[in-house]
């Protein structure tokens, strides 16, 4: 009798030392589980997170081309503009005598004027602000300096007395608007060299 008592609580301890094992080995195999599905949630956000980062960088990239060659090209449709005046102004100011105003010359002109207008739209569009405000203040000295020198040549050509104050005026709106385009190049390239965090 003895023996069978040993017997059923050897079964009995055996049984519960099975129960105590599965049970210890289900909790362990679940933690396990939860601990696999967080490091792969884990690691598909670090995923999606450096997939977002290069887009991010991506689009920078190309953002930042196209600011650039908004920049590039008002630069160099505000400087044909420029130089197509100048010139105008220079063969006045080299003749002494009276010369009829040029009309197609003015219009001319004012048509590359125009042409830097539109590019001006882009800059806006491209931005920041600090660059498009220089872009703006840039544009509006060459209005400035190609109304004067339209002046000057209506003045030229009528022998009119304040010719010499005139082109003096041109001269000084001519240095203005080399002031304007330094402080644009400047604010352009601080917009271009600027370091963007992406995280």
């Amino acid at each position: 009798m003895i023996s069978v008592l040993v017997a059923a609580v050897g079964i009995f301890g055996t049984a519960i030392g099975a129960v105590l094992t599965a049970s210890i080995s289900a909790k362990t195999e679940g933690r396990r589980q939860v601990a696999l599905e967080r490091q792969q949630i884990r690691e598909e956000q670090q995923q999606q997170d450096q997939q977002r980062r290069e887009l991010t960088l991506e689009h920078l990239r190309w953002r930042r081309e196209r600011r650039q060659a908004a920049y590039l090209d008002l630069l160099t449709d505000l400087t044909a503009a420029d130089r197509a005046n100048q010139q105008y102004f220079r063969e006045l100011v080299a003749v002494s005598d009276l010369t009829p105003v040029d009309e197609t010359r003015l219009a001319a002109i004012r048509g590359l004027f125009k042409a830097a207008e539109q590019t001006l739209y882009r800059v806006a569009l491209e931005g920041p602000a600090s660059v498009v405000e220089a872009a703006q203040a840039l544009t509006d000295q060459l209005s400035a300096l190609i109304t004067e020198v339209r002046v000057f040549a209506q003045a030229h050509a009528m022998e009119a007395p304040n010719v010499a104050e005139l082109s003096s005026a041109v001269e000084v709106t001519g240095q203005s608007f080399l002031v304007a385009q330094r402080m644009f190049l400047e604010t352009a390239r601080a917009a271009l060299d600027e370091i963007i965090e992406v995280t």
